[in-house]
Parts: C-alpha cells; structure tokens; sequence
C-alpha cells in the first residue's frame, strides 16, 4: 500500500513503496541533512477531492505517528461549502474516515481532534457527527473545541492527531 495519495506536489518524491517510505505523490525530507537521499522519513498523505489551497498536504506522517493539516467542510464531490454547520461538520467526518483509511488505519487510531468553531456555542452538529464515530464514552479521542474566525465560508475546521498500528518500515 502507498502512503500517499494523490497527485504529485512539487518538492515531493514519486516511485518507492511504503517499505521504503515513500509512494505516488510522496515523501518529503530524506537523511538526517532533510534534503540528502535516502528513505524519507516523513511522508505526506494526499486525498481525492481534498486539498488545501496552500502546497500542503492533507495530512503528514512519521513512523506510527499521523498528523492532519485542517480539515474542512468542503463537499468531497463538487467541493463547494456547504452555508450550515450540520453539513460542513458531516463532511469533515468524511474527510476524516477517508484520511485514516488511506494510511491503512481507522477512526480507532485518532488520539486527539481539535475542531475550530466560528461560533463555539454551537455544538449540536458537531457532537452529532462525533456521537455517531465514537459511541462508546470508554473509547473516544481526546477533542478540544476553539473560537475561531474562519476563511470563507468556512464554520468548522479539525484537524487530527493519530498513531498507527504499523509504521512504514524506513
């Protein structure tokens, strides 16, 4: 299985396998100098019909450890954002079930979600889409909700915090 999904960035390495580190679209980094051959060590995780506006990539990985950029209400399909919160928080979860199994994990692995609010006391929507990922109040990740003035239309942000049952061997 490749480790990164996706289309290739500039700066980013293709070809390689995840034994080695890297994949299509993949890794940053190399030896110890950050740019020097070798196997990468980290390796950035693209999604289809997920990308940042910025040359960042959906999430990043080193080892067993998984750490996202954020991660928006955008719809996965016509990647328009949705005016409420509700559907916005849906299509975050989405983007979240879609990150963890493109690096061969689950919503299980998630250590900790921080999700940004543009209005922070509204949080039926959000704990509706977590109630539904994390029934069980013995097993759910740590989370932190935060004001935050948003770009565009944006009402939610998340990003995540994951370890891996298998890293990549490098």
């Amino acid at each position: 299985m490749s480790e990164a999904v996706g289309a290739e960035r500039p700066g980013t390495q293709s070809g390689g396998t995840a034994a080695d580190g890297a994949g299509p679209g993949g890794a940053t980094g190399g030896g110890p100098g950050g740019g020097e051959p070798g196997p990468a060590r980290r390796v950035s995780v693209e999604l289809p019909g997920f990308a940042h506006a910025n040359p960042i990539p959906a999430a990043s990985r080193i080892g067993p450890f998984l750490a996202s950029g954020a991660i928006t209400g955008r719809d996965p399909v016509t990647r328009a954002m949705p005016p409420e919160l509700a559907r916005q928080c849906a299509n975050v979860f989405t983007h979240v079930r879609a990150l963890m199994a493109a690096v061969g994990g689950s919503t299980d692995d998630i250590l900790k979600m921080t999700f940004r609010l543009a209005d922070p006391r509204d949080r039926d929507a959000l704990n509706r889409e977590w109630l539904a990922m994390f029934p069980d109040p013995a097993r759910r990740p740590a989370r932190q909700s935060l004001a935050a003035e948003l770009d565009g239309a944006a009402l939610v942000h998340c990003d995540l915090l994951a370890v891996l049952a298998a890293a990549p061997r490098g």
